[in-house]
């Protein structure tokens, strides 16, 4: 069996390190897709600089794959316009994919067709177990290299243990690995798993943990491998907190990548702006009430900032807790350095075309 490989600008931007935005959905007030805005949605994401996108994830709705919306290949099909007309060749083009094996591979398919690099497989199956989850990976694998996802449990990840990840690491196809359970100790079994599989050096671990961001870039983990005594940290983000502020988040992982290399006072900095960003990731992500406004936040900072024209999701049971928009509105305004207003605003009009 040929295992698939990533493009050698893909791979090289992907071991670096990159800001990969999960891809926010645009909808009309009728709940069909505003083809203006999401088209306007990627231009920014690529202007602010970002190393990647990730359509088709959590943070897109995973209801875009219902038979009564019907939008998982024209949302992909979007995104891969918009990269073919403005990309570089060293972005990475990711989309998610969910779903029993079957399902998982036909996404992964149309993905390959419509020239995605990878994909970055949901854990999130209805009654699968940690054995089935590793046969649909390698499956997955057998069309296109595979992004591991741990998912936080709040909205339906199941817990994964290092034996997991080992095993998961071990995948020839896995080229790299999102931590997104939102705990610490989960976080680390992740990463010794990865180390355990001897594939260290062939999988960039990126964090998803939207809480810890600043924490996660800054953190080294020393585990044990079957070479010995390793050192392993996280090299960008793949997060939904990064679909809003992406050009500062791009700022952000500079300063993390120079504060990693010796920078003191890069590494100071990144103390300081720390909780502040954990203060923004609250207002929208919403886990006071248990996550309930987590894709709407982030589709009402776009709002504000005139990206979007609505909060609304697939779901009509989702949207914004009460005070959210209050909340979001008020960290715009206490972290400016944190979010995009000034560059959305000098290029909203462009985006919007």
């Amino acid at each position: 069996m040929t295992v698939p490989t990533l493009r050698p600008e893909a791979a090289a931007t992907l071991a670096r390190g990159a800001v990969i935005p999960a891809h926010p959905l645009a909808l009309t007030a009728e709940r069909r897709i505003d083809e203006r805005r999401q088209r306007a949605l990627t231009r920014y994401y690529l202007d602010a600089g970002a190393g990647g996108v990730a359509v088709g994830v959590h943070t897109t709705q995973f209801e875009i794959r219902d038979p009564e919306h019907a939008l998982f290949e024209p949302v992909l099909a979007l995104a891969a316009e918009e990269l073919d007309a403005r990309a570089s060749a060293d972005v990475v083009r990711i989309a998610g994919v969910a779903g029993g094996t079957a399902q998982a591979v036909a996404e992964a398919e149309l993905a390959r067709g419509l020239g995605y690099d990878a994909v970055l497989v949901s854990p999130r199956v209805a009654g699968a177990d940690e054995r089935a989850l590793l046969e649909r990976a390698r499956a997955v694998g057998e069309v296109l290299p595979v992004v591991g996802f741990y998912l936080q449990t709040a909205i339906g990840g199941p817990v994964l243990d290092r034996d997991f990840w080992r095993e998961f690491a071990s995948i020839p196809a896995v080229v790299a690995v999102k931590a997104a359970p939102f705990d610490r100790y989960r976080t680390l079994e992740l990463v010794r798993g990865v180390a355990a599989s001897g594939r260290a050096d062939e999988i960039a671990l990126y964090t998803g943990n939207d809480d810890a961001i600043v924490a996660d870039l800054l953190s080294e983990f020393h585990v044990e491998s079957p070479s010995g005594a390793r050192t392993l940290r996280f090299v960008g983000g793949l997060l939904g907190q990064w679909a809003v502020g992406t050009r500062a988040a791009v700022a952000l992982l500079e300063r993390a990548q120079r504060a990693m290399a010796g920078d003191e006072k890069a590494y100071r900095d990144l103390g300081l702006v720390a909780s502040d960003m954990v203060d923004v990731n609250q207002a929208v992500f919403d886990p006071g009430n248990d996550f309930h406004g987590v894709i709407a936040g982030v589709h009402e900072m776009l709002r504000q900032q005139g990206l979007l024209d609505g909060t609304w999701c697939l779901d009509p049971a989702e949207g914004l807790s009460p005070g959210q928009a209050e909340e979001i509105e008020r960290v715009r305004h206490a972290y400016p350095d944190l979010n995009d207003d000034a560059f959305i605003a000098e290029n909203l009009e462009a985006w919007l075309r």
